[in-house]
């Protein structure tokens, strides 16, 4: 069981991963995304950008935890 969880953990950080970077402000600079940026779905989205941080935290300590539990301390 830990090692689904474990593994539902390391997709679950991808995922987080992508919603961050493509939530981020700092994605700007083309013209194209500067108008993805005015629009309303988009800062939707963008205002989630802190919980999906706290997501990927969250997802990665559960993965990191399980990890040392289930194959131990390397050095």
């Amino acid at each position: 069981m830990a090692f689904k969880i474990m593994f539902i953990a390391g997709l679950t950080n991808i995922v987080f991963l992508l919603l961050v970077f493509f939530s981020c402000r700092g994605l700007g600079g083309t013209k194209l995304l500067q108008k993805l940026f005015q629009n309303k779905n988009f800062q939707k989205f963008y205002s989630l950008h802190c919980w999906f941080w706290w997501g990927f935290f969250i997802s990665v300590l559960i993965h990191t935890v399980l990890a040392f539990y289930l194959f131990g301390w390397p050095f």
